[in-house]
């Protein structure tokens, strides 16, 4: 069957529901670049929505893969314990904080948002969660309760499951303020909420994602972050972290949160640990693991010994080969190049980021849906001419960059001419 027939007799059969981006249909991958069947080289700084830190097909990963395929698809974490496994979790206590010392594995990050809010129901007795106005989640019943970034991941679902409380984040640009205006007024607002909506004795976590991705890439302030952890301890309040984009190196460290000194007592991961397969966990204190009844969480492919294996070969590749350092200095790059369209083009209101994680945030005569045009037309502009970019952000009006962590100074150099071949064939 020709790859053109292959498309045209299944295409129409894969659910209306998936979104789709682009058209083009992937012959294979390696590294920045992804090949199309019909010969077309794309840079990707989409990584599978910050998937494949390591670039496609790292060969340490492939290799580990096809070593452990051979040996275990599938050994249920219930019932045989696997070395994979075991290995992962070697591996993450050399990168979480020392008081992080008990983990849990699933399949996807929706998943384990859901048992990160069962842990924290658990361990303190208390039923009510807090996230934050323009959060991303999950899609799945419970975690779209948790998710406010746009009301298309949740229309027609209700109702969903209560006792979720949304605080405004500290969105600096969005809300006109200096980052400490922001965070002043974030924290506020915070407070405000426990005192009208959730006592503190009913609210067992605060979730927020420790930079914020679907919501349009978004750092908070480190003062924010470090208020969030004196106000949980100051009301037996747990501090969930979500580390599923932001995690893994993206931000020019191992997680996020690193960048503001505070450490939160349960953390959530998933895309980049292990380049691409599926697999998702919670970190967190095994004080608080111990509060779970045996049997309360799990689930038949948790902890998939192809996919530890994988997690095991990404997390050394990214040691090994200095990704993390790599990230933080082409980041700097990256966002050199695009403040300096900034000053060029007026439609692009904010860049803002950490590492390789970036948003550019554009606005054009203060109408969401001309950004948002905008913003579609470039990110297709740059796929002709060889980029893969999404977009973000409630309004779709931000630009996020995700290159993988090993992208070197020429790729960059690369995507950004693109992108401002894009701005020049789009912004008259």
């Amino acid at each position: 069957m020709s790859e053109n027939k292959l498309y045209t007799d299944n295409f129409p059969h894969m659910t209306p529901a998936w979104s789709r981006i682009f058209n083009f249909v992937a012959d294979h991958a390696e590294g920045s670049y992804i090949y199309t069947d019909d010969g077309k080289k794309l840079l990707d700084f989409t990584c599978g929505i910050g998937v494949t830190n390591t670039g496609h097909c790292h060969p340490k990963v492939v290799a580990a893969v096809r070593e452990q395929a051979g040996l275990f698809l599938h050994a249920q974490a219930n019932i045989v314990i696997h070395k994979p496994m075991l290995q992962l979790i070697e591996e993450l206590r050399k990168v979480v904080p020392p008081s992080i010392d008990s983990f849990y594995f699933a399949n996807s990050g929706a998943e384990a948002l859901e048992n990160a809010v069962k842990i924290a129901k658990a361990a303190t007795g208390r039923q009510n969660i807090i996230v934050f106005n323009g959060s991303f989640h999950g899609r799945t019943h419970a975690t779209m309760a948790l998710t406010t970034s746009k009301t298309g991941y949740r229309t027609g679902f209700g109702p969903l499951p209560a006792g979720i409380y949304v605080s405004p984040f500290p969105y600096a640009f969005k809300l006109g303020m200096s980052e400490e205006q922001a965070s002043a007024y974030a924290l506020e607002q915070l407070e405000y909420l426990l005192v009208s909506q959730t006592a503190p004795k009913d609210t067992a976590a605060i979730l927020i994602e420790s930079v914020m991705g679907e919501g349009g890439y978004i750092v908070p302030p480190a003062s924010f972050m470090k208020a969030l952890r004196e106000l949980c301890d100051k009301h037996g309040i747990l501090l969930i972290f979500d580390e599923v984009q932001s995690g893994f190196g993206r931000t020019g460290k191992w997680f996020a949160f690193e960048h503001f000194g505070v450490v939160p007592d349960i953390i959530t991961a998933a895309k980049g640990i292990a380049s691409g397969m599926p697999i998702s966990a919670v970190f967190s204190r095994t004080e608080i693991m111990k509060k779970l009844d045996v049997g309360s969480i799990g689930g038949t492919y948790g902890g998939n010994a192809v996919a530890c294996a994988a997690g095991v070969a990404t997390i050394k590749a990214m040691r090994e080969e200095k990704m993390l350092e790599n990230a933080a200095e082409r980041g700097i790059q990256l966002m050199t190049g695009l403040r300096k369209y900034q000053e060029e083009y007026s439609q692009i209101g904010d860049v803002r980021g950490l590492g390789l994680m970036v948003g550019t945030e554009f606005i054009v005569d203060k109408s969401q849906a001309k950004a948002k045009q905008l913003v579609k037309d470039i990110v297709h502009s740059a796929e002709e001419k060889g980029l893969l970019l999404l977009s973000c952000g409630t309004y779709d009006n931000v630009l996020r960059w995700i290159p993988p962590l090993n992208v070197t100074s020429g790729q960059i150099n690369d995507g950004l001419r693109i992108f401002g071949e894009a701005l020049k064939e789009n912004i008259k």
